[in-house]
């Protein structure tokens, strides 16, 4: 077998060499008497400088060269046994925000300590990097049978270690990473870099599913990968170009069919693939500057659409906007929300900004509570987005000055006919009365499901029973014929004198 100098180097950095070092000072005296320990001593000296250049030499890699130079040598050295090896990559769940909370000194800290557990649990040949965005990458020692269950199993074990409660000077601290992995065997013929680079996508990936997953790489995850990056590399440009527009659907209100907000939902007029809807496009943007570009565009959009239809003689209540995390943890956004709105002329009970319950239910951060306190005291309302889905507590609810509950499609789906839907409707409604809320439906279909929660005493309702998503030029149209529905549908109810005010309205529906 034949060895390169660098995994020379590394094996005699390893502990366990010194056991050697009595017997070979033994042997040289028995060998050469004084003369050979003086020998000996010369040539370890030697052996000790030259280790340190080695070590020097490699070391000044970039650290993702080192990760693919060792994950090298250890193809290398378990090929004559049909041994194997593998990446791991952990990325800290939500690191942004961590550090914010935390400050840098303490997201250090809690490095460190993750660090030395993750070195605790590793095998004997395994190595460990600490990568440039903040993520940790192993490189696992020859392996034999290093299947994708060998390697779930060990990558299991090291979030494991990492998500265990770490007691710190400034108290106890518990936090999620996300895990991504790629043996060799699954990219077959690749080197050390092309494997790290695999177990960065699968942990890509985990981190879309955060928090704590797991993902194990496979083919189509890079092709996917691909398509991610090209949109999120013209991201920018399209915004330039015009092509990132929002669409808005109207929410109306169950008692009078009024119109009494629109949501600005965005969309992408792709030059080649056509229309991309949030879900084609936002996964390549999350967690990067260019979401806070699509959250002013919306902005912008929205509220320049409030101040076009005001000047047609239409009004619009208000238009709603969906804010992140990343937005909310910025004590700048209640100023900038200010001077939108003065720059479009609109009072800030015009604009409502939508905050997903998963945001609210994982938040222990203060900073996003004062934000959103600023904007409800600035004339902000306030909704709470999926709400049903992201587990907050009544307490967390209370937390956070909110003014309505949106009620997430999933429960609203069926409703007329799923007596479990009706209870949970229910349950969601009576909540909202006693905390002072309101309320509205998304996703709403059809007819049934619309006069269900009518009678069950939803407030709003918004989804395809009344409108699909529409350019602003569209709006303006379906604005007057909702009008003359609403006023024909309440002529027919005076004149049968059959129908109540909000039930003739509600037919127009």
């Amino acid at each position: 077998m034949t060895l390169s100098v660098a995994t020379v180097a590394d094996r005699l950095k390893r502990p366990n060499v010194l056991l050697f070092l009595p017997a070979f000072i033994l042997g040289a005296l028995w060998l050469g008497g004084p003369s050979g320990v003086i020998a000996a001593a010369l040539v370890l000296s030697g052996l000790v400088v030259w280790v340190q250049r080695t070590t020097s030499l490699s070391d000044s890699l970039p650290v993702c060269d080192q990760v693919g130079a060792a994950l090298d040598r250890a193809l290398r050295d378990g090929a004559p046994t049909g041994a194997s090896t593998g990446c791991i990559v952990l990325q800290f769940d939500d690191s942004l925000r961590l550090c914010d909370r935390l400050g840098r000194a303490r997201q250090s800290e809690i490095l460190a300590a993750s660090i030395s557990r993750l070195r605790g649990a590793m095998r004997p040949g395994d190595r460990l990097y600490a990568l440039e965005d903040g993520s940790l990458a192993v490189a696992l020692g020859p392996t034999l049978r290093l299947d994708l269950e060998a390697m779930l199993r060990i990558a299991g074990r090291m979030q494991l270690v990492v998500q265990q409660p770490m007691q710190l000077q400034g108290g106890a601290v518990q936090l999620t990473c996300s895990v991504g992995f790629c043996p060799a065997r699954s990219v077959p013929g690749a080197g050390g870099r092309a494997i790290l680079d695999a177990a960065q996508i699968a942990a890509d990936e985990a981190m879309r599913h955060r928090p704590a997953a797991l993902r194990a790489f496979t083919p189509d995850l890079a092709q996917v990968r691909q398509a991610r990056d090209a949109l999120r590399a013209r991201f920018a440009a399209a915004v330039e170009a015009g092509e990132i527009r929002a669409y808005f659907q109207p929410q109306v209100s169950t008692d009078s069919g009024e119109v009494t907000g629109v949501e600005a939902l965005a969309r992408w007029h792709h030059p080649d693939r056509g229309l991309l809807g949030p879900g084609d496009f936002l996964p390549a943007i999350d967690g990067t500057e260019l979401i806070d570009q699509l959250g002013e565009v919306m902005l912008d959009q929205g509220l320049a659409l409030l101040a076009a239809t005001d000047a047609l003689g239409v009004r619009i209540p208000a238009v709603s906007v969906n804010l992140t995390a990343r937005d909310l943890g910025d004590g700048q956004l209640p100023d900038r929300m200010r001077w939108a709105l003065d720059r479009h002329g609109l009072t800030p009970s015009r604009l409502t900004v939508e905050v997903l319950e998963s945001v609210v239910a994982q938040s222990g951060d203060d900073s996003i509570a004062h934000v959103i306190a600023r904007l409800a005291d600035l004339g902000c309302g306030i909704d709470l987005d999926d709400f049903g889905t992201g587990n907050a507590s009544i307490t967390t609810i209370r937390r956070f000055n909110l003014t309505r509950l949106k009620i997430d499609r999933s429960f609203v789906r069926n409703v007329d006919t799923d007596r479990d839907q009706q209870k949970f409707v229910t349950a969601v409604l009576a909540l909202a009365e006693q905390l002072g809320l309101d309320t509205l439906a998304e996703g709403v279909e059809t007819q049934g499901e619309h006069a269900m929660l009518a009678q069950l005493g939803c407030g709003h309702v918004q989804g395809f029973v009344l409108a699909r998503p529409m350019p602003a030029d569209d709006l303006a149209l379906w604005l007057r014929q909702h009008r003359e529905r609403l006023d024909r549908a309440l002529r027919i109810g005076v004149g049968m004198g059959a129908a109540p005010l909000g039930q003739a309205r509600r037919a127009a529906n």
